[in-house]
């Protein structure tokens, strides 16, 4: 428990020091996979990792210029319906469909690469196909 609440406060000095308000804008688009600080989370919520809590993330859906429907991705191996392979990032990797959620631009600290239509097609299929089960 003790561990928890000292990456409890790094996390909040990541917020203060990382997370820039004035990024709220930031140009982004679906189907671009970014690396997101998505911080310290609770119970079977994914983390990020390292000093700035990140991880990659597909940039699913985009409500506004500042909001946006994400889904991490994890470099280890995954089975099951709620994970999509992805081969985007120079290594095999795994979308968590079940990880999904509205996330902030100003989360955004660097675009990794796009997805092509094709692929991201499919990744559209197999989520709806899962929220729809």
């Amino acid at each position: 428990m003790i561990k928890y609440f000292l990456n409890l406060l790094e996390w909040c000095k990541v917020q203060l020091a990382f997370i820039d308000p004035s990024q709220k804008n930031r140009l982004f688009h679906e189907g671009e996979i970014w690396w997101c600080s998505i911080g310290l989370n609770v119970g079977d919520e994914v983390f990020g990792k390292g000093p700035q809590f990140t991880r990659p993330v597909l940039i699913f859906k985009k409500f506004t210029g500042s909001s946006f429907l994400g889904i991490p991705l994890t470099s280890k191996v995954k089975s099951g319906s709620w994970y999509i392979p992805v081969d985007a990032l120079h290594r095999h990797s795994f979308l968590m469909l079940h990880q999904t959620r509205t996330l902030g631009s100003e989360r955004l600290l660097k675009k990794m690469t796009n997805l092509n239509r094709e692929q991201f097609g499919r990744i559209r299929k197999r989520f709806i196909e899962f929220y729809n089960s």
